[in-house]
């Protein structure tokens, strides 16, 4: 996001703790998710690498990968390489571009996926039951919305 010269608004006190308790929920959620992948030999980091090609429509690459996590190119690639040296991924030929592969879920990847899943269901209901749902659809526009403005 380009820095531009404001005057200070009102919106702007409450703005800053909201970003410093995601920064705050980000490392708890990290800690959870090492929590909930660790019998499978995993890291939250490696999870979200997992969910994010599972739910993308195609094949990505890994500058797409790290797009679609707000990660750097960097980080996912190394992550890919240790997940594609333990069977998680593979890489396939990409016919778009000679150097840029294909990331794909391997079958054992897809299972691991999957029952991080199933697992994770339980623990999503208990740390959201005492939110309404329209109480999470607003968090979640509200998150989307600052998101988007970040990112143009």
């Amino acid at each position: 996001m380009k820095e531009e010269q404001h005057k200070p608004i009102p919106q702007g006190p409450i703005f800053t703790e909201i970003v410093l308790e995601i920064f705050k929920l980000s490392g708890v959620l990290n800690a959870e998710g090492d929590r909930l992948t660790e019998e499978y030999g995993l890291s939250s980091a490696r999870w979200k690498i997992l969910g994010a090609i599972e739910r993308s429509e195609t094949a990505c690459t890994v500058p797409q990968i790290a797009r679609m996590m707000g990660q750097s190119r960097q980080a996912v690639q190394r992550l890919v390489d240790l997940m594609h040296r333990d069977g998680l991924l593979s890489l396939l030929d990409n016919p778009k571009h000679k150097r840029a592969k294909l990331v794909a879920l391997t079958t054992t990847g897809r299972d691991v996926y999957k029952k991080l899943d199933v697992k994770q269901a339980p623990w999503a209901s208990r740390c959201s039951s005492h939110l309404s749902t329209t109480e999470l659809e607003a968090t979640l526009s509200v998150l989307r919305g600052i998101t988007h403005k970040l990112e143009v």
